[in-house]
Formats: C-alpha cells, sequence, structure tokens
C-alpha cells in the first residue's frame, strides 16, 4: 500500500478512536476542584482534538496527499463539532458559537456551491450528445478550474455508470489497446458484487419496514441501483481498460479510478518486471504485486483516484497487463506517427 493511501486510512483510524474515547469517557459534568487533575479528562481530549487531530491531518493527509492546505480547517470545524456534543456541559456550552455560526456559513457556502452546480449541470446537458466516456469530456472542460472540476467529475460518474452499463450506449467506444489485469474484469466478481447488491437491499427492507418504510425503501433502492454501477465497472475493466482517444491514451483502473495521458507526453515505455515491494510508493495499476509495462512521462500527469476526489500527479507510471508486448509495440507506433508529424 502507497503512503498516501496509508496515511489517510491511518488518520481515519485514529480520529475514529480519539472522537469515540471523547464520547464515551468524557462525563456529562466536570467538577473543577482547584487542581490540575479535576481538568485532566478534559485537557486530555481538548489535547487530541484539537492538537494532536490537527497535526496529524497535516503531515498524513494534507502532506503526505499533496493536498491544499485550506483542508485544515475541516478538522478544526469537526472537532469543534464533536466537542460540543461530547464536553462536560459546563464546557461544550463555549462551543456553542458553532451551531450558530455554521447557518450563515453554510448558506454562503451553498449558494456558491449551488451556483457551481448549476454550471456544471448546465455543462453536463450541453454535452450530452457528445460521444464517449462523459467524464472524459468533463475532465477536458474543467482541468484548468480544480474548484468546478472537484465538484463535476463526482457527477459525471453518474451517466458515465448508464453509458457503460448499456452495452448499446458504448457500442461506438473506442476499441481497447490492451487489457489491465484486475479482479473488476473477471465475471464471477461481478456476479458475486450483484448478489450482494440485492441481498443487502431485500435484507435492508426486511429489518427496517417495521420501523420506517420510507426508510426502507430509500436504503433498498439505493443497494438495488448499484447495480448499475457495479455493471459499468465490469464492462469497463473487461473491455475498455486501455484505449487511445485521439492524442490521448485513457487508462482505467477499473471504473473508479482513471488517467488521461498525451501521447506526446510519454517519454519511453519499458517491458520488464517490476515488484511493488521493491518500491512501495510507486503508483501500480493492475492486480497482483508485479507490473510488466513502464511509462515515463516528460511532465506530470494527473491519475484521478477514488471518483477524482484524491487526484495524484505522477512522472511515472506501471502497469500490470496482459499482454505487454503488444500494448507496447502499438503505442510505439503511435508515438512515432506524432513524432514524424
Amino acid at each position: 500500500m502507497r503512503t498516501p493511501i496509508k496515511k489517510r486510512l491511518q488518520f481515519l483510524t485514529v480520529a475514529v478512536i480519539v472522537y469515540v474515547i471523547g464520547f464515551q469517557f468524557l462525563p456529562e459534568n466536570l467538577n473543577y476542584n482547584g487542581t490540575i487533575q479535576s481538568l485532566m479528562p478534559l485537557l486530555l481530549a481538548v489535547a487530541g482534538y484539537f492538537v494532536l487531530l490537527p497535526v496529524l491531518h497535516w503531515f498524513w493527509v494534507i502532506k503526505a496527499g499533496q493536498q491544499k492546505k485550506w483542508k485544515i480547517i475541516l478538522i478544526f470545524s469537526l472537532s469543534s463539532l464533536c466537542a460540543r456534543y461530547s464536553f462536560p456541559q459546563n464546557f461544550a456550552e463555549f462551543f456553542e458559537f458553532i451551531m450558530y455560526v455554521r447557518y450563515p456559513l453554510i448558506g454562503i457556502l451553498l449558494i456558491i456551491e449551488l451556483y457551481l452546480m448549476v454550471m456544471i449541470v448546465k455543462g453536463l446537458w450541453q454535452a450530452r450528445k457528445l460521444s464517449g466516456d462523459p467524464r472524459i469530456h468533463t475532465f477536458e472542460k474543467y482541468q484548468n478550474d480544480e474548484k468546478k472540476l472537484t465538484l463535476a467529475l463526482p457527477m459525471s460518474w453518474e451517466p458515465a455508470s448508464w453509458y457503460y452499463a448499456i452495452p448499446k450506449f458504448s457500442r461506438k467506444h473506442a476499441q481497447s489497446i490492451g487489457q489491465l489485469v484486475t479482479r473488476s474484469m473477471v465475471k464471477s466478481h461481478w456476479l458475486m458484487l450483484v448478489v450482494a447488491c440485492f441481498t443487502v437491499g431485500s435484507l435492508s427492507y426486511i429489518l427496517l419496514v417495521d420501523w420506517s418504510e420510507i426508510t426502507a425503501f430509500i436504503i433498498a433502492s439505493l443497494s438495488f441501483y448499484t447495480v448499475i454501477f457495479v455493471t459499468a465497472n465490469h464492462r469497463v475493466a473487461k473491455r475498455y481498460s486501455i484505449y487511445l482517444l485521439g492524442e490521448k491514451l485513457i487508462i482505467n483502473n477499473a471504473f473508479m479510478s482513471f488517467i488521461i495521458i498525451d501521447i506526446q507526453n510519454i517519454s519511453t515505455i519499458n517491458q520488464g518486471q517490476w515488484y511493488k515491494t521493491d518500491d512501495k510508493e510507486q503508483l501500480i495499476l493492475g492486480q497482483g504485486g508485479t507490473a510488466n509495462i513502464e511509462m515515463n512521462f516528460n511532465e506530470e500527469e494527473t491519475y484521478l483516484a477514488t471518483m477524482g476526489q484524491f487526484p495524484e500527479q505522477v512522472s511515472k507510471l506501471r502497469l500490470h497487463v496482459e499482454n505487454p508486448k503488444v500494448l507496447i509495440e502499438q503505442l510505439s507506433k503511435v508515438m512515432a506517427s506524432h513524432l514524424m508529424a
């Protein structure tokens, strides 16, 4: 597991532990008798909420994941909210301002977000007649505007899931030039996930219907609806994991993540054998602990991980593909033709 992903998981684990301890062990009222010992539970909670977690968030999420610095505000806001409901009553009232300040802040943010969403939906609607993956069109449209791109990419996954799940919609898709080896390409994996979706949906409805019929219906519907996403994930991994689109090379790491590479930006392509254990920081796409193709770039490319919410800049990319020789031959021809042009 690469460091940015490992660090994010570690931070999430620590944050959950700190907040759970705060909610479970802080008393409802703290009796201060003039000694530091009487304040020790509260001081430890303050240190955990407002010192430990922000420091860990800075180094493990922002620095390790190359995220924007302003995101440190998010952990302070979350800690303030948790303090409001977990600190002893006579101290929690100091965080009451969160309850009042949040409304105008939420209002301002909603206005900004709604404006951006209207512009994005308008752009997606205008692009409805464009052929190909909606995610690619979205990235090309908003790649120079990080705020819009962050909002638009997750939204583009919805039409993209239908585009890939229904064979008729993707019948004119560019032909694959290679096959990335992933679990999602296996039909039994797809079938197992489909069965899981229907099982979770049915059980959730049975268990919740007596408590709330509306809630049961919503959760069951979401579970059943996930079948579209699961099917798209399988078809992308099976048929469209690596393909050319004009002067771009598209590589889909199943359906959740992808990278768009400018052909002219590829400096070298090598065939060989590289192990994840030898370089855990190197991005490798494909199942297993080895890669058989290595691409080097003249300038960094952006790998859009987890529906584009965790973009990473990479100067090198390693792949585990089914037939590396054929892929290298096809890419070499395309690169040669661009050099001659």
